[in-house]
């Protein structure tokens, strides 16, 4: 059975319902589907074996907050180390993404779609039930799959720390 929560968050000024519980750091982060921008399904977890990964929840690309913090993702992948993946889940549509990083030049991140099964929205506790989209949270996990940084926002307008995802993935890299 799937956990729902109400009182994490507002969305239109109303108390909203999340789906899926929050991880923390040192669970193990559980492995999920979406899709790439031309349909294709990617395993966030297993594509990406051995490597560190950054995973950003988002609402929708289309909105300036997301746009902002996908693009300074984008920036940020140039000087990491090519053992860190950065991938933006949002509920965009596979086309909409493909359209929108065209657009913003967005060529270093990976942008994933959870529209059809909402399966990484449910694992990492980040589903909101009305809208059907993804509360704002940023992730990073080790080689190892475990969790070494977790950080859900508490308003959907607010920007995650940078600086601190960006050390939290530099030091995973080192273990």
């Amino acid at each position: 059975m799937t956990t729902e929560r109400v009182g994490l968050i507002k969305v239109g000024g109303k108390d909203a319902t999340v789906i899926g519980n929050d991880l923390k750091v040192g669970d193990v982060a559980p492995d999920f589907s979406a899709h790439a921008s031309d349909w294709s399904v990617k395993r966030g977890l297993a594509d990406t074996e051995g490597k560190v990964r950054i995973i950003a929840a988002v609402p929708s690309l289309d909105t300036d907050v997301c746009d902002r913090e996908t693009r300074r993702f984008n920036e940020e992948a140039a000087s990491l180390s090519k053992d860190i993946v950065i991938e933006v889940l949002s509920m965009d549509l596979p086309y909409a993404q493909k359209r929108w990083c065209g657009a913003a030049g967005v060529e270093q991140v990976m942008t994933l779609s959870d529209h059809l099964s909402a399966d990484f929205g449910e694992k990492y506790g980040v589903l909101i039930k009305e809208r059907r989209i993804l509360r704002r949270a940023v992730f990073v996990v080790g080689k190892d799959n475990k969790v070494v940084y977790a950080a859900y926002m508490p308003v959907l307008g607010d920007e995650p720390n940078y600086q601190e995802v960006l050390e939290a993935a530099k030091k995973a890299l080192s273990k």
